[in-house]
């Protein structure tokens, strides 16, 4: 049953709800703050109890950067465990993913056990392991957890985020989750590339229907005709050359996973921005050479194929909402689960607006 239409911007593209139909969606804390996005209203509907559960969609943070910055909890489930679609193309776009949002933990795994599971036309779906609800039963009795921070000073972060998301740790550990600082051997910025080639090689090539014909082009935004633009300049050595490199990565993430139950990432470099402001041109004094750029933090359970849970941590001095990732390995979507519920009971506020 389809209850209503939630606001998203063109084509999905960008953590920043707004576009030429609908304008843009405004944060449920501050009217005059961006919601993020690209699943916006969403998480804004959300936060302000226009629905009880939302669902999302995530490539680069879609869904966890609009329930970081409003209060909210999202979840970007394994690769594969939903199905998507229906589509034109179903095998090569498998980066983006649904799931479920909610102001609880467990009516996200209420949504995902609806979601969740195979799907004759979507091939590379799989049959889900069980009911996620019913396995929220028995709860998670702690675990290790590799903090990356800002990854040595490779993200630029906007001052409090990082604060905020420490803090929320050490409320954690309440739980029995202890967290380590970590910095992986990995070249960040390569990977970063690869993100880049691997998306406009899905998300742009999408597009260029659009962009062959020149009546819609005039209306597409800059964002999607960049995509597209740089997705046609692609070669297949490029393409499979970013693949290798994502390969790697994940690689590094099992090793990752063989000494730690999850990863912790601010879900965020920055707090909610004006809603006059498409995308950050700079973030902590560097400059931001794309319009997902300073949503880098994002792409590394994207490449990695993981779960990924946003959890609230907290506001800023001036209001403005935040949130960090737990990050499992692939396919342990119901561990996920299950330690974002240990951290649920932490929080000293109730999620939404």
């Amino acid at each position: 049953i389809i209850i209503g239409k939630t606001n998203v911007p063109e084509f999905g593209l960008g953590s920043n709800t707004y576009n030429a139909v609908f304008g843009p969606t405004l944060n449920a804390f501050d009217p005059a703050l961006t919601a993020g996005g690209s699943s916006g209203g969403a998480a804004v509907a959300l936060a302000l109890d226009m629905v009880p559960v939302a669902d999302g969609s995530d490539f680069g943070g879609s869904l966890r950067n609009p329930a970081a910055w409003n209060n909210v909890f999202g979840f970007r489930p394994s690769q594969g465990l939903v199905p998507g679609g229906p589509d034109f193309e179903v095998f090569h776009a498998q980066m983006g993913v649904d799931g479920p949002m909610g102001r609880n933990v467990r009516d996200m795994a209420l949504l995902l056990d609806v979601q969740a599971g195979y799907h004759p036309h979507a091939p590379l779906s799989y049959e889900k392991p069980g009911s996620f609800l019913e396995g929220l039963g028995i709860p998670a009795t702690g675990g290790r957890i590799a903090w990356l921070g800002d990854l040595g000073g490779h993200l630029p972060v906007e001052t409090g985020v990082l604060g905020l998301c420490e803090a929320a740790l050490g409320r954690f550990a309440e739980a029995s989750f202890a967290t380590e600082p970590l910095l992986p051997d990995f070249d960040f910025e390569a990977l970063w590339q690869a993100f880049v080639t691997l998306r406009q090689a899905s998300s742009g090539c999408a597009l260029k229907t659009h962009y062959d014909d020149p009546a819609k082009r005039r209306l597409l935004k800059p964002e999607a005709i960049w995509e597209v633009e740089n997705a046609t300049r692609l070669t297949a050595p490029q393409i499979r050359a970013a693949s290798v490199i994502r390969t790697s990565w994940h690689r590094t993430l099992l090793s990752i996973f063989d000494r730690y139950d999850l990863i912790a990432l601010p879900t965020a470099q920055v707090f909610p921005f004006d809603i006059d402001t498409h995308w950050p041109r700079e973030v902590a004094g560097r400059t931001m050479d794309s319009y997902h750029r300073w949503m880098q933090v994002s792409a590394f359970a994207t490449l990695g194929g993981c779960p990924a849970a946003n959890v609230p941590v907290g506001f800023d001095d001036r209001g403005r909402p935040m949130g960090m990732q737990l990050i499992g390995r692939p396919r342990g979507d119901l561990a996920v689960l299950k330690a974002a519920a240990a951290y649920e009971a932490t929080l000293p506020w109730p999620a939404g607006a």
